[in-house]
């Protein structure tokens, strides 16, 4: 029984709101960077990572209309009989 008494600590304390370690703050260095008048939409301004998910989604999306679509038209003939 005593096992999940130090269980449940441990858990507990892994969602407590007090932590032992101090985290530096990096939201002013993020809101320099998104708040720069570069030219660059938001959703790009994260550099590198940002530009490769975007054309990641970008890629889904289209295939997932083509294919869409493609069923539309093929669901619309008529079936051989």
């Amino acid at each position: 029984m005593r096992n999940y008494w130090v269980l449940g600590q441990r858990i507990s304390r892994a969602f407590t709101t007090s932590s032992r370690t101090q985290m530096l703050n990096r939201v002013p260095e993020k809101q320099k960077i998104f708040q720069a008048d570069n030219d660059l939409p938001v959703h790009l301004k994260g550099g590198s990572v940002d530009l490769i998910l975007y054309r990641i989604t970008m890629g889904i999306t289209i295939a997932g209309s083509l294919l869409a679509f493609g069923n539309i038209v093929l669901a619309s003939l008529p079936h051989k009989k």
